[in-house]
């Protein structure tokens, strides 16, 4: 039978889209102690229940030969009338048994038709686990999805494949997003951060019943793509995260796309004068004003909030400056602040080609490339203005074949992403292991809606994704691609089981050194293998030098 909705027939477009923008059975024994064997010793813990016993109620959920799957399991009471944006409240407890079976409803966000229902009653998660029994309760990856804070949802991310073959649970969550997330206007007092504090209480949620589905709450890694890579850099730093994760993963992390407290309030503002609640102007915390916004029908409040852009897109999401998240975590963690980052192994990456699907966007959306009389202009947009005829000598279309959208996209790539994520790796290998990569699939399956372009898109933002989890309507992967999905999955859930990425039978994944000697794993359909190169390759010596 089919483990998730109908509804995601056909998404597999939409949830590359939403990772953007808006995007066997078998275990094996890990060093450890978790075992894929018959669960032995008195801490041997059964797989095959389907009633379970939360701390709001008993759940019923789904039981396949090879694995268990809970959906729309509801961690917070739902954020409605006066609960509107306020912090997560508990979830009432339920008499009975509650059925998990069907997904819950996605958040309120843009143009999502195709995933009715939607609904501000959206703080739910699924619990995927693997049938049989274990030795000891398993390790946990908590998921948190992409969508620049405006889109996504929990079930677009099947991880039956992750959850069985590494014998590990994984949970997906939702969270608020767009302006119900992340409205920051001082009318409503304190900036908020509500879809990060909610993203909290998910975690708290994990803590305190994971231990119900066979789940270790001792072990459980955060992860997260995108948008959700910088909600894990963000929990890295957040306070009140501490204790809730043992690992990370950040895949593709815009992590420095961060606004501070004054910048959110004024976006927020004018955000609210539009919406017909408040005049523009100085702001202060209003009871009206307050009261205004929390009586508006819920899809008045589906238009973007917008807070930050980089490169051709833009973002919504949490706030710097606040109690929730007091300080910017990327600054963070080239400072190395003693006991404001989270002392916790890292796996962390980027995609070869990361920028090429937003140039494509923008391709799909003007009908035409960047003509080459506008080619210094976008730069100094995206780039400043002091900089971008530096990064116009840099990246010249003819080093490109002639392409100004291949040589815009490889400029974005390297300072956007991939440098970044050669900073972020030497600031947080000074305290704790870290492990890079690079996705490097030149040929992975894309939506069919960039077919067309004049340009390939390559290994670009979010193609990896379909590596790790099987996603509705996704294109096939041909059987060297499934071999390197299938040791992505051995590395990740190595990860998540050890805190060091050991894949059975893989190549071994060294640490990166907080030095000059940074080896990052390339992970390619013909062989992965380290490299040593990728600070050269992406041009970081470059970007140091203008920044």
């Amino acid at each position: 039978m089919s483990t998730g909705s109908s509804r995601r027939r056909g998404l597999w477009a939409g949830a590359v889209a939403l990772a953007l923008l808006a995007a066997l059975a078998g275990g094996c024994a890990r060093s450890d102690g978790a075992a894929s064997q018959p669960g032995i010793g008195p801490r041997a813990v059964a797989l095959n229940a389907d009633v379970v016993r939360t701390a709001a109620g008993l759940l019923r959920g789904m039981v396949e030969p090879d694995h268990r799957l809970f959906q729309g399991i509801p961690y917070a009471a739902a954020p409605v009338g006066p609960l509107r944006w306020r912090p997560p409240a508990p979830m009432p407890a339920w008499q009975g048994v509650r059925d998990a079976v069907k997904r819950g409803p996605w958040c309120v966000q843009p143009d999502a038709a195709e995933a009715d229902p939607i609904s501000e009653d959206c703080l739910s998660l699924n619990v995927w686990t693997p049938t049989g029994s274990a030795a000891e309760p398993l390790p946990v990856m908590v998921w948190i999805h992409g969508g620049s804070f405006q889109r996504g949802a929990s079930d677009i991310y099947n991880a039956q494949r992750l959850s069985v073959r590494g014998r590990i649970i994984v949970v997906t969550i939702n969270y608020r997003l767009g302006a119900l997330g992340f409205l920051a206007d001082p009318a409503l007092g304190e900036v908020g951060n509500y879809g990060l504090a909610d993203q909290q209480a998910a975690l708290r949620w994990v803590r305190d019943n994971i231990g119900a589905f066979g789940g270790d709450p001792a072990k459980v890694t955060i992860a997260g793509e995108s948008a959700g890579a910088m909600s894990v850099c963000d929990h890295l730093a957040a306070p009140e995260s501490a204790g809730l994760f043992r690992a990370a993963i950040i895949q593709s992390g815009p992590c420095q796309a961060q606004v501070e407290v004054p910048e959110a309030q004024r976006i927020s503002r004018e955000y609210t004068a539009a919406l017909g609640c408040a005049d523009r102007g100085v702001a202060q915390e209003d009871p009206e004003v307050a009261a205004c916004l929390r009586a508006l029908p819920a899809d008045r409040l589906t238009k973007p909030l917008w807070y930050a852009r980089f490169g051709t897109d833009q973002l919504s999401g949490p706030v710097v400056g606040t109690s929730l998240l007091p300080q910017d975590p990327v600054r963070v963690f080239r400072d190395g602040r003693d006991g404001q980052v989270a002392r916790v192994p890292v796996l962390l990456g980027v995609n070869r080609d990361e920028f090429t699907m937003f140039v494509a966007l923008r391709y799909l959306r003007v009908g035409r490339e960047i003509a080459a009389a506008e080619y210094l202009d976008e730069l100094k947009d995206t780039f400043g203005s002091g900089e971008g005829a530096a990064v116009a000598d840099h990246y010249p279309p003819a080093r490109f074949g002639g392409s100004t959208s291949l040589a815009y996209a490889a400029a974005a790539t390297d300072d956007i992403f991939a440098c970044l994520a050669d900073r972020m790796a030497r600031g947080l290998a000074a305290d704790a292991p870290v492990y890079g990569y690079e996705f490097a699939d030149p040929h992975a399956p894309a939506p069919a809606l960039y077919d067309n372009l004049p340009f390939p898109i390559g290994a670009t933002h979010s193609l990896e994704l379909r590596y790790l989890f099987d996603i509705g309507g996704a294109p096939p992967l041909d059987p060297a691609q499934r071999r390197l999905s299938d040791q992505m999955i051995e590395y990740w859930t190595g990860f998540v089981v050890t805190g060091a990425p050991i894949g059975v039978g893989q190549p071994d994944w060294p640490e990166i050194a907080s030095g000059a000697d940074r080896r990052w794993m390339s992970m390619r359909p013909d062989g992965s293998r380290l490299i040593t190169d990728y600070a050269t390759a992406h041009q970081c010596e470059f970007w140091s030098s203008i920044r």
